[in-house]
């Protein structure tokens, strides 16, 4: 009964992982509560995921990155980016690995593609080559470089965790970076022959005005108002025309003088006329009841010149992972009273919305292309929820702190890698001293967690304990054994590679760790082979995922920006998850053994 109870909470939130239902994090604590009301778990297993180690460690390192991001320490190396990256897309490729992998070994991956992402953008710019050649390849290096040490990825450190609660101790610092640093190579040199021949320009190379890249010449116009106009001596508030038709005031232009927002109290004169974004349909619409003439030959791209020297300015914005906009509109969220901003289009993957964005629930992932003063860009940049894709002025940044930052994340790595203490104890006195130190400011702390994802390793591992403690996890290895006891290890091996690496295109790579860990040390044990092989092929196979947009979120950071279609990464992922799935087992086995 126990097992037959445990396996059909995995089924049920698997369905709920795949379909979304309810956020990741929220339907991970769900499975902990339920099961601590079937009784699987005691109350204390079930919320021991909060005081894990591998939690408060991935906790410790978010802030960590936080504190290296504030200062300016990657900023340092974006010169050596723009001076070595060559005139070849395959070139830039190779420099951008040898730099952002090795990075993102020690600082969180998401963070990394947030600040290289403009950097990138700005040299493809600059070399006139279209920036879909470039940024999955940026995604994958940060991939591969999360798997050359521990604390790469949060994945590493759960699976460093499940190995311990199992009885295999935990994971040095640089236990399998070894095998790291020969994916990485295998990984970057694959990217950089096939990456250029398959990956199509979805962005055109030659256009640096995004109202080119977001085809705006249909949405954004001039309207001057008419002496016989029912809007003369009324107010944009008072008109309502923003509400009713489904358009965005961006300027008002009064006797020649611009004004930018807000100038919802401004009376309205004859002869003024207003800069909108809109459908044709309520062009027309307004022009027919307002009293308002439509001039047509009014060029969007003349604006995007102009702002370069006006205090309004025009820029892409990333939502990300974190954000509390997700799943609500922009009329919900009032996103232009908030931000001081209007969101001309919406870029999501290949897809490009310009009409009724007010009612277009956010995603992570999202592009926005906004318009606003200067200084509501600055107001942006420092917030969590939001990524400008614009290098940040240096000014904004304590770059004075940046050797103190980095002089504390090494002696995290020292102190861990030496064995004097253990990361989970060095990385939270690097979180102490990034605060005395003035690195980060107190309240920065708190911003800096993806609460999201501790949530969800929280959630998780008490899964792990259920399954050990109902004997799911013995029953399915023993299935498992019965069906395939006959291959031998190195298939065995491989067979627990390609069903991870599929769950976790699919689900969280978190998730295909703790329920795939288990099971493979069970098999492992019943067939006298090493379980510590089997459990390196888990924790590689959850974290190296190319196949689609969603299966990792750096993957999906770079999916609207790039332009993608979903069928892009599946072109250039595809022969990498193959050729990984043949090669790691086999490597594995040669370096650890069986």
């Amino acid at each position: 009964m126990p097992i037959l109870l445990t396996i059909s909470i995995i089924i049920i939130a698997l369905v709920f992982f795949v379909f979304e239902w309810l956020p990741a994090d929220l339907t991970a604590l769900s499975v902990a509560v339920v099961l601590i009301l079937l009784k699987l778990v005691s109350p204390e297993e079930g919320i021991s995921g909060f005081a894990n180690n591998a939690t408060i460690t991935v906790m410790a390192m978010f802030i960590l990155s936080a504190g290296i991001t504030r200062t300016g320490v990657i900023q340092i190396v974006r010169d050596l980016l723009m001076k070595w990256g060559g005139k070849s897309a395959s070139q830039q490729i190779l420099v951008m690995g040898l730099i952002v992998g090795p990075i993102s070994a020690f600082i969180n991956n998401t963070a990394v593609v947030a600040i290289f992402l403009p950097i990138v953008e700005a040299w493809c710019k600059q070399r006139k080559i279209s920036v879909s050649k470039l940024l999955i390849p940026l995604s994958f290096v940060t991939i591969l470089g999360g798997m050359l040490t521990l604390i790469g990825t949060s994945t590493n450190l759960l699976a460093s965790g499940v190995s311990k609660q199992l009885g295999y101790g935990e994971f040095s610092l640089f236990q399998f970076t070894g095998l790291g640093i020969i994916t990485f190579i295998i990984g970057l040199v694959y990217l950089m022959i096939f990456a250029p021949k398959l990956l199509s320009e979805r962005i055109p190379a030659k256009s640096n005005l995004m109202s080119e890249n977001y085809d705006l010449k249909d949405y954004v116009t001039e309207l001057i108002i008419l002496p016989n106009s029912s809007l003369v001596k009324q107010t944009l508030k008072q008109s309502g025309i923003q509400r009713k038709f489904d358009i965005d005031v961006l300027e008002l232009i009064h006797n020649d003088t611009h004004f930018i927002s807000p100038f919802a109290d401004k009376r309205l004169s004859v002869g003024d006329i207003l800069l909108v974004r809109g459908s044709r349909e309520s062009l027309l619409q307004i022009k027919d009841e307002k009293g308002v003439e439509i001039f047509a030959d009014f060029k969007f791209s003349n604006l995007e010149q102009t702002n370069q020297e006006s205090e309004e300015k025009i820029a892409e914005v990333l939502v990300l992972s974190n954000s509390r906009l997700i799943g609500s509109t922009l009329k919900d969220l009032r996103f232009r009273q908030r931000y001081n901003s209007t969101v001309l289009a919406v870029r999501r993957g290949e897809e490009l919305v310009r009409e009724r964005l007010g009612k277009l629930s956010i995603k992570f992932g999202d592009l926005l292309l906004i318009q606003a003063p200067k200084e509501s860009f600055i107001g942006l940049q420092t917030t969590r929820e939001l990524l400008v894709l614009e290098e940040r002025d240096l000014e904004t940044l304590r770059t004075d702190k940046a050797w103190i930052a980095l002089s504390i994340i090494l002696g995290v790595i020292l102190i861990a890698a030496f064995n004097i203490l253990p990361i989970l104890v060095s990385s939270l006195m690097g979180v102490i001293l990034m605060v005395i130190t003035g690195c980060l400011k107190p309240g920065e702390i708190y911003g800096a967690v993806r609460w999201d994802i501790i949530f969800l390793l929280a959630g998780l591992i008490p899964l792990g304990i259920a399954m050990e403690n109902s004997g799911t996890t013995e029953w399915l290895a023993n299935f498992l054994v019965d069906l395939g006891g006959h291959l031998s290890g190195y298939w065995l091996l491989t067979c627990f590679y390609i069903v991870t690496s599929l769950m976790t295109e699919i689900l969280s790579n978190n998730a295909s760790v703790v329920l795939m860990i288990p099971i493979a040390v069970e098999v492992a044990k019943s067939l006298t082979l090493n379980p510590m092989a089997f459990i390196f092929a888990v924790t590689f196979a959850a974290s190296n995922s190319f196949l689609t947009p969603i299966g990792y979120q750096t993957n999906t950071m770079v999916y609207a920006p790039g332009g993608y279609k979903f069928s892009d990464f599946v072109k250039i992922g595809l022969w990498l998850n193959l050729l990984f799935m043949i090669g790691t087992p086999l490597l594995i086995t040669l370096i650890y053994g069986l």
